[in-house]
C-alpha cells in the first residue's frame, strides 16, 4: 500500500514536513529513524502495515540508490537497543549526528515518497514492534 491508496489529511501537517520537495531533518529532535535497505525494508513495511491495520506510523521509501525504507520512531527510542545487521539507526546519541530525508506530502519529491504518511503529531512507528519484526526478518536462522 502506498500514498496513492491513502487519504492524506492535509489539515494536519507537522512543521517538520516540508511544503515542497524534500529536506533533511536532524534525527533525535522530532523523531529517530531506522533505515532498512531494499527488499528487506519493504518486507518489514508490509508486515507492519498488516499488523497495524494499515497504519503503522510514518514510513518514507526511497526509489533509487539503496532503495532505503525509513521508519520514523519516537525521538530517543533507538540508541540503547540492539538492532540486527541491516538496520541503520538515525538518532542523536552521544557523539552522533544523523539526518533523515523527509518528503513533502504532495508534489515532486522523487526519489522519496511516503509509504505511510503521518496521521497525527504523536503517531510514530512503534519502536519495539519494529525491532521485533526487524529481528525476525533480518536475523538469519541456524543453517542459512
Amino acid at each position: 500500500m502506498d500514498t496513492r491508496n491513502r487519504v492524506v489529511n492535509l489539515d494536519f501537517v507537522p512543521d517538520w514536513i516540508p511544503v515542497s520537495g524534500f529536506r533533511l531533518r536532524k534525527a533525535g529532535v522530532q523523531f529517530d529513524a531506522v533505515r532498512v535497505d531494499g527488499d528487506p525494508g519493504r518486507r518489514i513495511a508490509d508486515a507492519l502495515e498488516q499488523m497495524t491495520g494499515g497504519d503503522p506510523g510514518p514510513i518514507v521509501a526511497e526509489a533509487s540508490g539503496r532503495r532505503g525504507v525509513y521508519f520514523l520512531v519516537p525521538p530517543r527510542s533507538t540508541a540503547h537497543r540492539s538492532w540486527p545487521p541491516g538496520a541503520t539507526r538515525f538518532n542523536s546519541a552521544a557523539g552522533r549526528i544523523s539526518y533523515v530525508p523527509v518528503p513533502a506530502l504532495r508534489g515532486a519529491t522523487w526519489p522519496l515518497s511516503w509509504r505511510c504518511p503521518p496521521t497525527t503529531a504523536d503517531r510514530f512507528v512503534h519502536t519495539l514492534l519494529l525491532l521485533s519484526v526487524a529481528r525476525e526478518l533480518l536475523t538469519p536462522t541456524a543453517g542459512e
